[in-house]
């Protein structure tokens, strides 16, 4: 195939799944997330974070889970980045070496949610500068389908119910900067 017929697949919609102590302002968070990601367009939360305790040891109990998406449209590629900014951002919570806010960037396009993270695994993907992108859900037969590795938090319905919503304000902002 010649270089001139390689496609560069279209921009993708920036969530963040930030899961935070009490403690942190949540109005803080967004005002955050927004100064690196944009204009959040959708919201979800904050819900209690009862999936898992895995964060309870660095974070403490109580936890709450949001999710936001951003009117930025990015390059798929850029997911690497975005982590290490989401990274950044964490520190700025930081209480005694321990975070008390993660925030987990994606990009969704009409296909797929894909997480950014800094653990490798069988069906990760490296993307460079330390970060892996983890196929996370699918979008087939008209709605998201799990996978064998999907995270109990986003098998959610408040998880699903707001990656849908994402997915169609996603289509809409492709459809109108193509128009």
């Amino acid at each position: 195939m010649a270089k001139k017929d390689l496609k560069i697949p279209p921009k993708a919609l920036v969530i963040c799944g930030v899961i935070y102590s009490p403690q942190v302002s949540l109005s803080e968070i967004k005002s955050s997330t927004e100064a690196s990601f944009g204009n959040i367009i959708l919201e979800v939360g904050p819900v209690p974070f009862t999936w898992t305790s895995y964060y309870e040891r660095e974070m403490g109990k109580g936890l709450l889970r949001s999710f936001f998406a951003f009117e930025t449209l990015m390059a798929q590629d850029s997911l690497a980045d975005m982590k290490h900014q989401a990274m950044a951002l964490e520190e700025k919570w930081m209480v005694n070496g321990s975070r008390m806010v993660n925030i987990d960037p994606g990009i969704l396009t009409a296909e797929r949610l894909v997480l950014a993270t800094t653990k490798n695994f069988t069906h990760r993907i490296y993307l460079g500068k330390g970060i892996f992108g983890d196929l996370t859900l699918i979008y087939q037969k008209g709605g998201f389908s799990f996978l064998d590795w999907t995270y109990p938090d986003y098998r959610s319905e408040i998880a699903i119910d707001f990656l849908t919503r994402a997915r169609r304000l996603y289509l809409d902002l492709i459809k109108t900067q193509r128009g």
